[in-house]
């Protein structure tokens, strides 16, 4: 079946998933793939990027936070820094999603690795700029991380009907409670086997990954300075050859 997968539903059942069952999704190996990979990337480049520079390059809700703290202290330069991160992180979004559309008239030009290719070369621009200590470094390397980040999160939102995010949690942890909360609440008998979802096994994996990619990214930048950012780039270009080749 070209490396798709099909989970959540009883084998050999048809029509709608039955009592007791999670619903069915058709995920693609490559896309559990790409999920955990991407999600890494998301989770190296944030905990990277705020060690180096106070700011986060990957969560909005963080730096409108830090922003709110810098205006009250009256430092206007770096609640601008907290601002132009947020900024380059939408437009990057915004982006991906415009041009996606163009490109599904095209299914030799693919979405995805494009965007790889284009976040590889931005990280490592980052990196170089504040590594050289050229004037304005900090700034450079926040929209230019953020901006790669806000592409890779607007090119690559579902997986197998499966809404996902790899570059913050906070909406994929409270959905994850939500749904966990409403299963236990409306559970009619308490001692009856639950199948479990692939949903929540998907969200799971990609919360783990992208905790596991903070640690390394911030371990990375703690060793090497700027140049441990060039780690999430060789990621980049392993998944880009991966997909190449498959």
């Amino acid at each position: 079946m070209n490396g798709d997968v099909s989970i959540g539903r009883e084998p050999g059942q048809n029509g709608p998933a039955a009592k007791g069952f999670a619903p069915p999704y058709i995920i693609r190996q490559a896309d559990i793939w790409h999920s955990l990979g991407l999600a890494f990337i998301g989770g190296y480049s944030d905990a990277a990027g705020f060690v180096l520079t106070k700011t986060f390059t990957g969560a909005v809700t963080g730096n409108l936070v830090l922003c709110a703290i810098a205006v009250a202290t009256r430092d206007w330069r770096v609640a601008l820094r907290h601002l132009s991160a947020i900024a380059a992180f939408l437009i990057g979004v915004f982006l991906s999603v415009l041009i996606a559309g163009p490109l599904k008239a095209r299914p030799s030009w693919p979405l995805l690795p494009i965007i790889m290719g284009i976040e590889v070369t931005l990280i490592a621009a980052a990196s170089r700029a504040l590594a050289s200590d050229v004037v304005h470094g900090v700034e450079i390397f926040l929209i230019f991380v953020s901006f790669a980040l806000g592409l890779q999160n607007g090119a690559f939102r579902r997986v197998g009907g499966i809404s996902v995010h790899t570059t913050f949690l906070t909406g994929m942890i409270t959905s994850l409670i939500s749904e966990e909360a409403e299963k236990h609440s409306s559970e009619v008998d308490p001692g009856s086997v639950r199948v479990p979802d692939p949903k929540i096994e998907l969200l799971c994996a990609i919360w783990i990954a992208f905790i596991l990619g903070a640690g390394t990214g911030a371990a990375m930048v703690l060793q090497f300075g700027a140049l441990g950012m060039l780690g999430a780039a060789l990621l980049l270009v392993l998944l880009l050859l991966r997909e190449l080749r498959f």
